[in-house]
């Protein structure tokens, strides 16, 4: 009975605090609503509110989906007043009918239907077992979950979602905490895929490339290769994913607490990690239809990689040509067509959380354009873009302003047709820009909390993703810093 009314009076409390801090919360929006003049392009610094605020409301609370969902509100009620609401709903609507966020549902929902299926096979414990035998430790299994992620370098959805859940299970065994297991998948497959030419990261920013007449029409791929040596982040990163698993950088900050929890008993997840995991759906106590064989997993996952490469690229063709080829392959060995729906339902709504997270962050980065938030941040960098800093501030700037909205491959689409032109205005070289805006890409999605890599890395190793980007910024930044030293020295050196 004590222990009912110790429960019912923290949740009073809890309900008081939460009441207490919407009414700021509100009359905070509506004071800067009313505050901000009516024409955006005169915010100027003001644009940097929400954002601010975001940044600020998610270290306070760790809650992502209400703080997304807050920023960009925020930016709303300063564009639109007390018309907010009409114009924040027709944002969502045009978000979700966005060619590029229906693809992502029928991507990562699908992603999540095949892995579901693998696990019903069994083909994901035999996987498990056969790598058991290869990895002898914790070093050995970190290590192949960096071989597995830098082998799958066609695209970093289909990396970090079929790294993070294969090699997972495996890394439990070992006691890797989670966060652990995120950072190695993260931090290898961006910069593995922005280093192949033929990635979908190389392949879409070649026709960037050539859409801005910095490459001939059929060369954006050579001129693309041209700039990946200048990519000093990707390139740092994978040195300090490898130097970590091998123990000369040591773990340290938000990552050390991680091993901390593991090492004296505790769960090798963060609290609230079931909420993101792809495997929450009850994966841990799914029974095979078959005797587990390795085929079973080898066999979808090299159809699912082989496929992608030949529909062009084409993951979503990859991901539906893999579906086809496992209904066929599992129901002949048993698999009722009936369960087949099943698991593909399981694995759809594992996915869900994920998919929603993405889909608010592309709606804070819709609101962020509404108060030109990227118009005055270019506009003050360009003020320092001299040819020796060029590369450095293109790197710092569009690095902050992907950290900031997570829209991935939208910060190229908007950073290459502004930084090329200034790149040639001022005498620089377009190629070392390219590789310095790609690196910035690269590293702002990797240390940023809610861009698509951290939530679906997140939901595919089964762990928070406030941890999972907390304790992987760390490490992220000595990448950073080391990218930014080299393209200080080769702006003063080139130029």
């Amino acid at each position: 009975m004590g222990e009912s009314t110790q429960l019912q009076q923290k949740g009073k409390g809890n309900l008081k605090k939460h009441v207490i801090t919407y009414i700021c919360l509100a009359i905070g929006f509506i004071l800067i609503g009313a505050l901000t003049p009516d024409n955006p392009e005169e915010f100027g610094p003001i644009s940097l509110i929400p954002a601010i605020f975001l940044v600020v409301y998610i270290f306070w609370t760790k809650r992502i989906v209400e703080s997304l969902t807050l920023g960009a509100v925020l930016g709303y009620v300063m564009v639109y007043k007390w018309e907010f609401f009409s114009a924040f709903n027709e944002m969502l609507l045009g978000v979700l009918m966005d060619e590029d966020i229906a693809w992502l549902i029928i991507v990562c929902g699908l992603m999540g239907s095949i892995i579901a299926l693998v696990e019903k096979s069994g083909g994901a414990r035999a996987f498990g077992e056969w790598v058991a035998t290869k990895a002898k430790g914790s070093r050995t299994s970190m290590l192949w979950t960096f071989i597995c992620s830098a082998l799958i370098c066609v695209d970093d959805y289909l990396n970090v979602l079929t790294t993070g859940s294969c090699m997972t299970p495996i890394n439990d065994r070992f006691k890797i905490p989670r966060e652990m297991d995120a950072y190695i998948v993260d931090s290898t497959a961006a910069p593995a895929c922005v280093l192949n030419p033929i990635s979908t990261w190389g392949v879409f920013i070649a026709g960037l490339l050539e859409a801005n007449a910095v490459a001939e029409k059929g060369m954006g791929v050579a001129t693309y290769i041209k700039s990946i040596p200048f990519n000093f982040y990707a390139i740092a990163a994978v040195a300090v994913v490898l130097l970590v698993i091998a123990g000369v950088i040591p773990i340290f900050g938000p990552m050390k607490g991680a091993w901390k929890r593991v090492e004296e008993g505790g769960p090798l997840a963060p609290p609230g990690s079931e909420k993101i995991d792809i495997r929450a759906g009850g994966a841990q106590d799914v029974e095979p239809f078959t005797t587990p064989k390795i085929i079973n997993f080898f066999l979808p996952i090299l159809v699912l990689i082989g496929s992608t490469i030949a529909w062009g690229l084409d993951m979503q063709a990859g991901v539906l040509t893999t579906l086809a080829f496992i209904f066929v392959f599992y129901v002949f060995q048993g698999l009722d067509p009936e369960e087949f729906v099943d698991e593909m339902l399981r694995g759809l709504k594992n996915m869900l959380m994920p998919i929603v997270m993405v889909v608010l962050a592309f709606s804070f980065a819709a609101a962020c354009e509404e108060i030109m938030f990227i118009d005055y941040v270019i506009d003050v960098a360009t003020r320092f873009m001299t040819p020796q800093m060029l590369p450095f501030v293109v790197f710092l700037v569009f690095g902050i302003t992907e950290f900031i909205m997570g829209i991935s491959w939208g910060m190229y689409i908007i950073a290459l047709p502004i930084v090329i032109p200034i790149t040639l205005a001022i005498g620089g070289n377009p190629i070392v820009t390219v590789g310095a805006v790609a690196a910035a890409g690269t590293w702002g999605s990797h240390c940023c909390f809610y861009s698509d890599a951290t939530i679906l890395t997140s939901a595919s190793t089964g762990c928070d993703n406030f941890r999972h980007a907390i304790t992987q910024i760390p490490f992220g930044l000595i990448a950073g810093v080391v990218a930014g030293i080299g393209y200080l020295i080769l702006g003063f050196t080139m130029f």
